[in-house]
């Protein structure tokens, strides 16, 4: 015959035992203060380069890119992701909200194919 264990179950505090300390708020962090990505997972702020494929930050069409520029300007960190991204000399992709292209921050991606000759209003 075995014999069961049962480790013992911890006692949840009701309401009435709850102090003041346990009610208190959290400390509040700025979300300008957070410098790495973990600080933010830490927090449980939700890091859109993480919660997308990859390969939306690195798109080709004009459309993608964009797209990826606006998931950025929720990011928590996207501050601390374009000054990395300007310290490594990325080549490619969006970082930070902003678009490299050979190492340098374009304003928009420019579609495949030869340019126009005449300009199109927009």
């Amino acid at each position: 015959m075995s014999t069961v264990i049962t480790p013992p179950t911890p006692s949840v505090p009701t309401t009435s035992q709850t102090t003041k300390a346990d009610q208190a708020d959290p400390p509040e962090v700025s979300l300008m203060q957070l410098t790495t990505i973990e600080q933010a997972e830490a927090l449980g702020l939700p890091i859109p380069c993480r919660a997308f494929d990859p390969e939306v930050f690195f798109a080709e069409t004009p459309a993608d890119v964009e797209y990826a520029k606006s998931l950025c300007g929720t990011c928590p960190v996207k501050d601390a992701c374009l000054t990395g991204a300007l310290e490594r000399r990325e080549p490619w992709g969006v970082w930070g909200g902003e678009l490299f292209v050979q190492g340098v921050v374009v304003a928009r991606k420019r579609p495949r194919g030869r340019p126009r000759k005449t300009e199109v209003a927009a």
